[in-house]
């Protein structure tokens, strides 16, 4: 155990061709979520958008004095337009094509993680994922990368895929959804998911065993096959070997932007050099080896630092979760303050899943008597429109308004800013939608509709060319409430 302990600390060489291999990977990541939050930030976050950050840094200034400089940390203090949020983001993306061809590795990995860092705080709601949160923190850990790695920054890493992975898993049997325990939640997932696609339509149309076999895959990917990750290297590899399975699978069923990408690349540390090496050119791989260095003192009690704040929020936070006992208050500030500064989170991907889909179609009208609808570029809406493939974007509206019929005084709150804007005619949110039907002006009414959606079946789609079907529920609120 002492050994083990000790080699923490000591140069990783056996990922070291792994590690130049993963911050490249990771900068074409960093690449996709700067770049697809560069087209929406000011419909979203700036001055004109559905949740304008300046608001929110004025207000909290205003509670908090100096304290909200460090208890949100952003570089939009100053100056919070619609330049500075897309400077960022397209700075961003800058970053991560320096760093993809080696450019500035240091300065690009912590110019990255401030900046989305920022962005993350910026957006609230609409950047509040844990795929954000994933991102976040792999690419927090990767700083510590511009150097050899140590054997902490690897368990980090292998402490991080851990969490998601096994997390996720029990968070769905703590939840206490018959659809979990009663094998059914494929039954309905490829329909009510988010944002589906194409594929969600044909693996909905699979046989009910096929489907329940898959929720009894997705327990064992998630509750067992984690614990391999702290097992000899056969038991690495073959943990890598089937979570990559699972998420390539979930590509191939459902839209969520960069997240299984980044799972993906999170397994290459669960294999090593001796694999790595395969794909590697001879020449590339002697230059790597030429060019590393060992990590320095400072570097090295900086990871020390940061992997005890990693270790105490996810286990605390954890704990808290599962238990809902309170824990000591210098201990919960610690916690808060950690994850405001985007590591030492928790992850529980779809704990509970919904049984039916809601969608909401919003109109607008001159007269109050001819209606016309906007159109979202990738959620359900004609019914003969195929559901787009994005990965890895993430269209962060179209994916909220799965949300609503909210749940929460949040999702209402945005969702109300939606519809004045709307009104209101706002440039930057209507860049949002695929169409607005009203080009001259904005409408003088706004009314909601809602409807139930379902995929059709076979002989429907074979008939009617139709990917859905709907049915009317009423007017937008005063209709049943989503279930769950």
């Amino acid at each position: 155990m002492k050994d083990k302990f000790i080699a923490l600390f000591k140069p990783a060489n056996e990922y070291r061709l792994t590690s130049w291999l993963f911050v490249k990977l990771l900068a074409l990541i960093y690449f996709a979520a700067f770049y697809s939050l560069a087209v929406q930030i000011s419909g979203l976050a700036g001055p004109n958008g559905l949740l304008p950050f300046h608001e929110l840094l004025t207000n909290s200034y205003s509670d908090m004095g100096q304290r909200a400089w460090w208890l949100i940390p952003n570089v939009f203090w100053l100056d919070a337009s619609d330049t500075a949020l897309k400077g960022a983001a397209y700075g961003g993306a800058v970053l991560a094509i320096l760093l993809f061809f080696g450019r500035v590795q240091f300065f690009a990995l912590v110019g990255m993680f401030v900046l989305y860092l920022s962005l993350f705080h910026a957006s609230g709601i609409f950047l509040g994922f844990q795929w954000d949160t994933l991102l976040l923190e792999t690419g927090f850990l990767a700083i510590f990368l511009s150097r050899n790695p140590t054997g902490l920054v690897i368990f980090l890493y292998h402490w991080l895929l851990f969490r998601f992975r096994f997390m996720s898993g029990i968070f769905k049997l703590e939840s206490g959804d018959p659809a979990w325990s009663g094998l059914t939640a494929l039954n309905t997932y490829f329909e009510t998911q988010p944002l589906p696609h194409i594929g969600s339509w044909y693996f909905h149309q699979l046989p009910e065993v096929i489907l329940k076999g898959g929720v009894l895959l997705t327990f064992a990917t998630e509750l067992i096959v984690p614990f391999f990750i702290f097992l000899p290297r056969r038991f690495r590899l073959i943990a890598a070997g089937i979570t990559i399975f699972m998420q390539l699978l979930i590509i191939a069923t459902s839209n969520h932007n960069f997240v299984n990408l980044l799972i993906i690349l999170l397994c290459l540390f669960l294999l090593d050099d001796r694999i790595v090496e395969r794909v590697l050119p001879k020449r590339l791989q002697q230059n790597v080896l030429d060019h590393s260095q060992p990590a320095g003192k400072l570097s090295v009690a900086l990871l020390t630092f940061s992997a005890v704040l990693i270790l105490t929020s996810s286990l605390t936070s954890f704990y808290w979760r599962i238990t809902k006992n309170t824990v000591p208050t210098f201990l919960s500030n610690t916690v808060n303050i950690t994850r405001q500064y985007g590591i030492g989170h928790i992850f529980h991907i779809f704990p509970t899943m919904q049984t039916e889909r809601q969608e909401l179609e919003i109109q607008g009208s001159y007269d109050g008597r001819h209606w016309q609808s906007y159109v979202f570029k990738y959620k359900p809406g004609p019914l003969d429109k195929a559901p787009p493939f994005n990965v890895p974007h993430q269209p962060r509206l179209d994916w909220m308004m799965w949300f609503i019929p909210p749940q929460s005084s949040m999702d209402d709150y945005w969702f109300r800013q939606l519809l004045r804007r709307l009104h209101e005619g706002s440039p930057e949110v209507l860049d949002l939608l695929e169409y607005n039907p009203f080009q001259q002006s904005p409408p003088r009414y706004i009314r909601v509709l809602s409807y139930q959606y379902h995929f059709t079946t076979a002989e429907q789609r074979a008939s009617t060319g139709d990917w859905w079907t709907r049915e009317y529920l009423g007017v937008f609120p005063y209709v049943r409430p989503r279930i769950p």
